[in-house]
């Protein structure tokens, strides 16, 4: 079986993978908090965990990884989104949800086994809060409840920082009801005009680090296989998930192996809604470049390493994919197969290494090896258009379905123009809509 090996953020090197149970290997990803628009920045870990994915599934076998990624549907910028808008916030959430599915199809991301939502998820939450109180490692105060850092001695594992530096580092809320400042928050006070739910420490909504360990547990179980996302949720996210989890499961460990992405930058800045520096997966599939260009750029880096965004990066992309599509288009015979291509599969499993495993692709274009090409560029989510189609540039199903989940995440919204213009837009083209019970599907006039 081939060896893979992932950098374990929390054991600072990198680490023979194996599963606990080969038969069910399960990966939690951190996902969106659903108020706006994401960015391309935000999909790098999508793209990244994608690739594992595959990589798993081509190794241990169909249906064997269980995955979970998650909705953060409230949230103080939703709810202030809401407001400022005369809309609810489950609107808000709906459409956010809507368009970032329809940019993860368009990336040739595979939406995961579970993709639960804060707002679902609220009874686990109330009972893990019970527990750790009755454990002495969270206290209620004035509404409030609060996770005691100083009673989790292994608390700074994840980000080897010891207590004051990870202080100094983060932006901690100084209240006077915390015990010590580094306290963090699970659950809050609800105002009577803001969401809330009932819970033995009066009406209130849950912190954002609690979401993420209620679901794990719900949905994968105590101590999952790998634990992603990006590197910027090291401290305090991930260190606080990892603490409650913890001490809520007797000492079970969160996660037995820890992944972390870089950043998408924009020269020396990275990419950030909050800076205004942000560019969409919609944006660029409106300027025309195609859902596999992106997330050939996304690539072309190693996941842990930082990536600047700019024009040259993806028409680097868009030529090596074009000369690839036509390596294939030119082949004679069969150029389907499952002739996986082991230098691939050894360099992806090498912690992911993209950048080498499409140095190993061009040297499978340059040898004619079309069935080998194909098959292995599929581990990457890469090649797997048809090639008179990608050159005709009318065949692009990604972006197709990703406007058609946009139509429907309008409709969602309730914003009857937008899906109306999404339909008449691909009617345009040829594309024609037909609404059922099951969804939407599409077909060409």
């Amino acid at each position: 079986m081939t060896r893979i090996s992932v950098y374990d953020t929390a054991m600072k090197e990198k680490r023979v993978f194996t599963p606990a149970d080969p038969r069910r290997i399960t990966i939690y990803v951190c996902g969106p908090t659903v108020y706006s628009r994401a960015h391309i920045g935000n999909f790098r870990p999508e793209v990244t965990f994608d690739v594992l994915r595959r990589l798993l599934t081509h190794v241990y076998g169909k249906g064997v990884v269980v995955s979970a990624r998650n909705y953060t549907d409230i949230d103080d910028k939703i709810m202030a989104r809401a407001d400022a808008e005369g809309r609810t916030i489950e609107q808000v959430t709906a459409q956010s949800e809507g368009w970032y599915e329809a940019d993860a199809r368009a990336l040739g991301c595979a939406l995961p086994t579970f993709a639960p939502r804060a707002t679902e998820t609220i009874a686990e939450m109330i009972a893990m809060m019970e527990t750790l109180i009755a454990g002495g490692h969270a206290y209620a105060a004035e509404g409030h409840v609060l996770f005691d850092v100083a009673a989790d001695t292994d608390y700074g594992a994840i980000s080897h920082r010891d207590l004051e530096q990870m202080i100094a580092g983060s932006r901690v809320e100084v209240a006077p009801y915390k015990k010590n400042a580094h306290d963090f928050v699970m659950w809050k006070p609800s105002a009577d005009h803001q969401p809330g739910w009932a819970s033995p420490w009066g009406r209130g909504r849950p912190g954002w680090h609690l979401e993420c360990s209620a679901m794990i547990a719900k949905h994968l179980g105590e101590t999952i296989d790998i634990h992603g996302g990006g590197q910027d949720l090291i401290f305090p996210h991930h260190e606080n998930e990892a603490a409650q989890s913890r001490c809520a499961h007797k000492g079970a460990p969160l996660a037995r192996y820890w992944m972390h992405n870089g950043f998408l930058s924009f020269g020396k800045d990275k990419m950030s809604k909050s800076e205004g520096n942000i560019v969409t997966v919609d944006a660029l599939l409106a300027a025309g470049h195609r859902g596999e260009t992106v997330r050939m750029a996304m690539l072309t880096a190693h996941y842990r390493q930082p990536l600047e965004w700019n024009d040259d990066l993806l028409k680097q992309a868009k030529s090596t994919l074009d000369r690839w599509y036509r390596v294939i288009e030119g082949a004679a015979g069969d150029v389907d197969g499952d002739a996986v291509d082991e230098g691939v599969v050894d360099a992806i499993a090498n912690d992911l290494g993209t950048p080498a495993a499409m140095a190993r692709l061009s040297e499978l274009a340059s040898a004619g090896d079309i069935a080998g090409l194909r098959a292995s560029a599929g581990l990457l989510g890469l090649l797997q258009d048809d090639p008179a189609a990608w050159r005709a540039g009318e065949g692009d199903r990604g972006d197709i379905d990703a406007r058609v989940a946009q139509r429907n995440a309008a409709k969602a919204a309730k914003d009857w123009a937008a899906a109306d213009r999404i339909r008449d837009e691909l009617a345009a083209e040829g594309i024609i809509l037909e609404d059922g019970p099951q969804g939407t599907i599409w077909r060409r006039a």
